[in-house]
Protein backbone atom coordinates (compact mmCIF):
# COMPACT_ATOMS: atom_id res chain seq x y z
CA UNK A 1 0.00 0.00 0.00
CA UNK A 2 1.32 3.57 -0.66
CA UNK A 3 0.71 5.85 2.14
CA UNK A 4 -0.23 9.47 1.40
CA UNK A 5 2.21 11.65 3.70
CA UNK A 6 1.24 15.08 2.84
CA UNK A 7 -2.01 16.43 1.25
CA UNK A 8 -1.88 20.29 0.36
CA UNK A 9 -5.40 22.53 -1.43
CA UNK A 10 -3.76 24.34 -4.20
CA UNK A 11 -6.79 25.86 -5.76
CA UNK A 12 -10.30 25.12 -5.49
CA UNK A 13 -10.26 22.23 -7.43
CA UNK A 14 -6.69 21.05 -7.30
CA UNK A 15 -4.82 19.60 -4.79
CA UNK A 16 -1.40 17.81 -4.57
CA UNK A 17 -0.40 14.82 -2.53
CA UNK A 18 3.54 13.29 -1.34
CA UNK A 19 3.16 9.72 -1.61
CA UNK A 20 5.02 7.23 -0.37
CA UNK A 21 6.80 5.32 -2.77
CA UNK A 22 10.35 4.48 -2.34
CA UNK A 23 10.82 1.71 -5.45
CA UNK A 24 9.21 4.83 -7.56
CA UNK A 25 10.67 7.58 -6.52
CA UNK A 26 14.59 6.11 -6.16
CA UNK A 27 14.17 5.88 -10.53
CA UNK A 28 11.68 8.24 -11.12
CA UNK A 29 13.23 11.45 -13.55
CA UNK A 30 11.70 14.80 -15.27
CA UNK A 31 9.22 13.58 -17.92
CA UNK A 32 8.41 10.71 -16.88
CA UNK A 33 4.36 9.35 -15.80
CA UNK A 34 2.98 7.26 -12.21
CA UNK A 35 -0.38 5.45 -13.12
CA UNK A 36 -2.09 5.37 -9.52
CA UNK A 37 -5.21 3.18 -8.30
CA UNK A 38 -7.44 5.03 -5.55
CA UNK A 39 -8.93 1.34 -4.90
CA UNK A 40 -8.59 -2.18 -6.06
CA UNK A 41 -11.85 -1.82 -7.84
CA UNK A 42 -11.16 1.33 -9.24
CA UNK A 43 -9.76 2.49 -12.26
CA UNK A 44 -5.95 3.38 -13.64
CA UNK A 45 -5.39 7.25 -13.69
CA UNK A 46 -1.96 8.58 -15.35
CA UNK A 47 -0.13 11.71 -13.73
CA UNK A 48 2.97 13.30 -14.88
CA UNK A 49 5.27 13.03 -11.89
CA UNK A 50 5.59 16.90 -10.63
CA UNK A 51 8.75 16.17 -7.88
CA UNK A 52 10.76 13.37 -6.17
CA UNK A 53 12.98 12.72 -3.13
CA UNK A 54 14.80 9.83 -3.41
CA UNK A 55 15.96 10.23 0.09
CA UNK A 56 12.77 10.39 1.76
CA UNK A 57 11.12 7.57 -0.69
CA UNK A 58 8.16 9.95 -1.92
CA UNK A 59 6.71 11.39 -4.94
CA UNK A 60 4.23 14.34 -5.50
CA UNK A 61 1.23 14.64 -8.17
CA UNK A 62 -0.76 17.40 -8.46
CA UNK A 63 -4.53 16.01 -9.57
CA UNK A 64 -7.06 18.38 -10.74
CA UNK A 65 -10.57 17.15 -9.39
CA UNK A 66 -12.76 16.74 -12.53
CA UNK A 67 -13.76 13.22 -12.78
CA UNK A 68 -15.03 10.13 -10.72
CA UNK A 69 -11.55 8.75 -9.87
CA UNK A 70 -9.61 11.82 -9.38
CA UNK A 71 -12.81 13.15 -6.98
CA UNK A 72 -12.66 10.18 -4.84
CA UNK A 73 -8.69 10.63 -4.55
CA UNK A 74 -9.90 14.07 -3.30
CA UNK A 75 -12.04 12.37 -0.44
CA UNK A 76 -8.50 10.64 1.19
CA UNK A 77 -6.63 12.68 3.69
CA UNK A 78 -3.26 12.40 5.03
CA UNK A 79 -2.52 8.53 6.25
CA UNK A 80 -4.58 7.01 3.85
CA UNK A 81 -3.36 4.76 1.48
CA UNK A 82 -3.75 4.26 -2.49
CA UNK A 83 -4.34 0.21 -3.66
CA UNK A 84 -1.75 0.88 -6.43
CA UNK A 85 0.89 3.39 -7.88
CA UNK A 86 3.17 1.73 -10.63
CA UNK A 87 5.75 3.56 -12.09
CA UNK A 88 7.92 5.53 -13.43
CA UNK A 89 6.59 4.97 -16.88
CA UNK A 90 7.17 6.55 -19.65
CA UNK A 91 10.48 8.36 -21.10
CA UNK A 92 11.66 11.07 -19.31
CA UNK A 93 12.82 14.27 -20.79
CA UNK A 94 16.16 14.74 -22.73
CA UNK A 95 18.06 16.72 -20.37
CA UNK A 96 21.05 18.89 -22.35
CA UNK A 97 22.26 21.96 -22.42
CA UNK A 98 20.69 23.27 -25.22
CA UNK A 99 20.93 26.93 -25.05
CA UNK A 100 17.91 28.86 -23.77
CA UNK A 101 14.83 26.81 -23.37
CA UNK A 102 11.14 28.47 -23.14
CA UNK A 103 8.83 26.47 -20.75
CA UNK A 104 5.22 26.60 -20.96
CA UNK A 105 2.72 25.30 -18.41
CA UNK A 106 -0.84 25.87 -19.02
CA UNK A 107 -2.99 24.67 -15.94
CA UNK A 108 -2.73 21.63 -14.07
CA UNK A 109 0.84 21.65 -16.90
CA UNK A 110 2.15 23.73 -14.36
CA UNK A 111 3.18 20.81 -12.12
CA UNK A 112 4.73 18.67 -14.11
CA UNK A 113 7.09 21.49 -16.04
CA UNK A 114 8.53 22.31 -12.54
CA UNK A 115 11.05 19.39 -12.54
CA UNK A 116 11.78 19.80 -16.38
CA UNK A 117 12.95 23.63 -15.50
CA UNK A 118 15.16 22.45 -12.56
CA UNK A 119 17.26 19.59 -14.61
CA UNK A 120 17.73 21.94 -17.29
CA UNK A 121 18.55 24.98 -15.32
CA UNK A 122 21.07 22.26 -13.18
CA UNK A 123 22.51 21.34 -17.20
CA UNK A 124 23.30 25.01 -17.62
CA UNK A 125 20.78 26.02 -19.75
CA UNK A 126 19.02 29.74 -19.53
CA UNK A 127 15.61 28.40 -18.33
CA UNK A 128 12.45 31.05 -19.01
CA UNK A 129 9.25 30.10 -17.80
CA UNK A 130 5.96 31.02 -18.84
CA UNK A 131 2.91 29.63 -16.42
CA UNK A 132 -0.76 30.66 -16.73
CA UNK A 133 -4.32 29.82 -16.02
CA UNK A 134 -7.70 30.84 -16.57
CA UNK A 135 -7.92 33.12 -13.69
CA UNK A 136 -5.63 34.21 -10.62
CA UNK A 137 -7.39 31.69 -8.01
CA UNK A 138 -6.42 28.63 -10.30
CA UNK A 139 -3.19 29.55 -10.76
CA UNK A 140 -0.18 27.85 -8.48
CA UNK A 141 3.35 26.88 -7.77
CA UNK A 142 4.75 30.67 -8.63
CA UNK A 143 6.91 30.89 -6.17
CA UNK A 144 8.05 27.46 -6.58
CA UNK A 145 9.04 28.00 -10.66
CA UNK A 146 10.84 31.50 -9.91
CA UNK A 147 13.17 29.54 -7.56
CA UNK A 148 13.64 26.93 -10.83
CA UNK A 149 13.57 29.52 -13.66
CA UNK A 150 16.07 32.61 -14.99
CA UNK A 151 13.28 34.53 -15.94
CA UNK A 152 9.47 34.00 -15.11
CA UNK A 153 6.32 35.37 -16.97
CA UNK A 154 2.91 34.86 -15.28
CA UNK A 155 -0.59 35.34 -17.18
CA UNK A 156 -4.22 34.43 -16.78
CA UNK A 157 -7.19 34.35 -19.29
CA UNK A 158 -9.17 36.61 -17.60
CA UNK A 159 -6.60 39.07 -16.42
CA UNK A 160 -7.41 38.66 -12.48
CA UNK A 161 -3.78 38.23 -11.95
CA UNK A 162 -0.65 39.03 -13.59
CA UNK A 163 -1.04 40.30 -17.30
CA UNK A 164 -4.09 39.46 -19.19
CA UNK A 165 -3.18 36.95 -21.90
CA UNK A 166 -3.01 33.36 -23.23
CA UNK A 167 0.36 31.88 -22.57
CA UNK A 168 0.91 31.72 -26.48
CA UNK A 169 1.35 35.73 -26.71
CA UNK A 170 4.31 36.16 -24.53
CA UNK A 171 6.02 33.13 -26.29
CA UNK A 172 5.42 34.42 -29.52
CA UNK A 173 6.15 38.24 -28.59
CA UNK A 174 9.81 36.73 -27.32
CA UNK A 175 10.45 34.59 -30.92
CA UNK A 176 8.96 37.79 -33.19
CA UNK A 177 11.29 40.45 -31.23
CA UNK A 178 14.52 37.97 -32.11
CA UNK A 179 15.53 36.54 -29.15
CA UNK A 180 17.46 33.59 -29.31
CA UNK A 181 15.15 30.22 -27.94
CA UNK A 182 17.05 26.98 -28.80
CA UNK A 183 14.09 25.08 -27.67
CA UNK A 184 10.75 25.03 -26.13
CA UNK A 185 8.24 22.68 -23.99
CA UNK A 186 4.97 22.86 -23.57
CA UNK A 187 2.71 21.53 -21.12
CA UNK A 188 -1.02 21.45 -20.32
CA UNK A 189 -4.20 21.08 -21.59
CA UNK A 190 -3.83 19.27 -25.44
CA UNK A 191 -5.65 22.59 -26.99
CA UNK A 192 -3.08 24.78 -25.13
CA UNK A 193 -0.20 22.65 -26.60
CA UNK A 194 -1.68 22.37 -29.80
CA UNK A 195 -1.57 26.31 -30.11
CA UNK A 196 1.77 26.78 -28.41
CA UNK A 197 2.90 24.13 -31.48
CA UNK A 198 1.42 26.23 -33.83
CA UNK A 199 2.93 29.55 -32.39
CA UNK A 200 6.87 27.85 -32.84
CA UNK A 201 5.91 26.14 -35.88
CA UNK A 202 6.28 28.81 -38.25
CA UNK A 203 9.67 30.49 -36.82
CA UNK A 204 11.05 26.46 -36.88
CA UNK A 205 11.55 26.61 -33.21
CA UNK A 206 12.02 22.91 -31.94
CA UNK A 207 8.69 22.15 -29.23
CA UNK A 208 8.46 19.05 -27.31
CA UNK A 209 4.93 18.68 -25.79
CA UNK A 210 3.75 15.80 -23.35
CA UNK A 211 0.58 14.09 -24.77
CA UNK A 212 -2.06 13.50 -22.16
CA UNK A 213 -4.34 11.14 -24.42
CA UNK A 214 -6.09 8.23 -22.47
CA UNK A 215 -4.56 5.18 -20.90
CA UNK A 216 -4.53 2.15 -19.35
CA UNK A 217 -2.30 -0.19 -18.61
CA UNK A 218 1.08 2.42 -19.31
CA UNK A 219 2.78 -0.13 -20.73
CA UNK A 220 1.71 -0.08 -24.40
CA UNK A 221 -0.37 -3.35 -24.36
CA UNK A 222 -4.15 -1.86 -24.59
CA UNK A 223 -3.18 0.47 -26.92
CA UNK A 224 -5.80 2.96 -25.42
CA UNK A 225 -3.31 5.79 -25.48
CA UNK A 226 -2.20 5.95 -29.64
CA UNK A 227 -1.29 9.10 -31.05
CA UNK A 228 -0.80 10.01 -34.74
CA UNK A 229 2.92 11.51 -34.77
CA UNK A 230 4.40 12.66 -38.38
CA UNK A 231 2.15 10.18 -39.73
CA UNK A 232 2.82 7.12 -37.46
CA UNK A 233 0.95 5.45 -34.92
CA UNK A 234 2.78 5.93 -31.68
CA UNK A 235 2.04 5.03 -27.98
CA UNK A 236 2.06 7.66 -25.49
CA UNK A 237 2.73 5.66 -22.62
CA UNK A 238 5.84 3.35 -23.95
CA UNK A 239 7.08 5.98 -26.52
CA UNK A 240 6.23 9.60 -25.00
CA UNK A 241 4.85 10.74 -23.49
CA UNK A 242 7.02 13.89 -24.98
CA UNK A 243 7.02 14.45 -28.71
CA UNK A 244 8.04 16.52 -31.45
CA UNK A 245 4.77 19.09 -31.51
CA UNK A 246 4.90 19.88 -35.01
CA UNK A 247 4.72 16.15 -35.61
CA UNK A 248 1.57 15.40 -33.60
CA UNK A 249 -2.26 14.95 -35.39
CA UNK A 250 -4.11 17.59 -33.17
CA UNK A 251 -7.37 17.17 -34.35
CA UNK A 252 -7.05 13.30 -33.93
CA UNK A 253 -6.22 13.56 -30.11
CA UNK A 254 -8.74 15.94 -29.57
CA UNK A 255 -11.08 13.93 -30.83
CA UNK A 256 -9.90 10.69 -29.01
CA UNK A 257 -9.86 12.41 -25.54
CA UNK A 258 -13.79 13.24 -26.07
CA UNK A 259 -14.93 9.88 -26.69
CA UNK A 260 -15.75 8.77 -23.39
CA UNK A 261 -17.70 11.94 -22.01
CA UNK A 262 -20.78 10.19 -21.83
CA UNK A 263 -19.41 7.25 -19.85
CA UNK A 264 -16.93 9.67 -17.31
CA UNK A 265 -20.66 11.88 -16.85
CA UNK A 266 -22.45 9.36 -15.63
CA UNK A 267 -19.93 7.69 -13.53
CA UNK A 268 -18.61 10.85 -11.71
CA UNK A 269 -23.01 11.45 -11.10
CA UNK A 270 -23.27 7.74 -9.77
CA UNK A 271 -20.34 8.39 -7.30
CA UNK A 272 -21.80 11.84 -6.06
CA UNK A 273 -25.23 9.99 -5.49
CA UNK A 274 -23.11 7.42 -3.13
CA UNK A 275 -21.05 10.34 -1.54
CA UNK A 276 -23.67 12.56 -0.42
CA UNK A 277 -25.04 12.10 3.05
CA UNK A 278 -29.05 11.45 2.69
CA UNK A 279 -30.92 13.70 5.41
Amino acid sequence: MYRITKKETLTPATKLYVIEAPDVARKARPGQFIVLRVTEEGERIPLTIADYDRQAGTITIVVQEIGKSTKHLGILEEGDCLASFTGPLGRPTEIENYGTVVLVGGGLGIAPIYPICRSLREAGNHVIGIIGARSGDLLFWEEEMRSVTDELIVVTDDGSYARKALVTQPLKEMIEEGRQIDCVWGIGPAIMMKFVALTTQPFGTKTIVSLNSIMVDGTGMCGACRVSVGGRTRFACVDGPEFDGHEVDWDLLLKRQRQYLDEEKQALEAFERLATPVR
